[in-house]
């Protein structure tokens, strides 16, 4: 019955508790890894995306927001544990404009991650030969310095750094 199924998983759930923990393999480094802050997600259209997520699904969705050094407008949907950053093109040199081209109907553009020590990580990341798209950290949607890695060298996923 259940107490001989049980007795049986026993073991098992004992032996995986007791097997080392994830973060004893980690190299010690000079910066920390922390949360997810956001996935960005770029739209064809922002208003429509908006009203998805705010009359739709119920969510608390941001003003929009401009940002011409990055070439784009950004709108934030709150999720609780994380946000969702809706991008669309700010003028013809926007990144998010060629992604569009290539993605009609818009899609997963980047994931946030947060960082202790951004200048800390640059540094470390390049050693490894990871390559970072600018020279220098920008200040991002949030007001805080963000870097991009290469998705080449991150398994096809554009990922931002962001300063905690």
């Amino acid at each position: 019955g259940l107490l001989s199924r049980l007795q049986t998983l026993a073991p098992t759930v004992q032996t995986l508790s007791s097997s080392k923990s994830f973060s004893q393999n980690i190299p010690n480094c000079l910066w920390k890894l922390g949360r997810l802050n956001h996935v960005a997600i770029a739209v064809p259209d922002l208003e429509k995306a908006q009203s998805l997520y705010k009359d739709v699904l119920g969510a608390q969705v941001s003003e929009t927001v401009a940002l011409p050094e990055h070439g784009v407008y950004t709108v934030f949907v709150e999720l609780g544990n994380t946000k969702l950053e809706l991008l669309h093109p700010l003028g013809e040199k926007s990144p998010i404009a060629s992604f569009l081209q290539k993605n009609k109907t818009g899609g997963m553009h980047h994931i946030c991650i947060e960082v202790d020590d951004i200048k800390a990580a640059m540094t470390e990341l390049k050693k490894k030969k990871i390559r970072i798209l600018s020279e220098e950290p920008k200040i991002g949607a949030h007001g805080k310095p963000v870097i991009f890695l290469h998705p080449k060298d991150c398994h096809g996923v554009l990922v931002e750094l962001e300063q905690a």
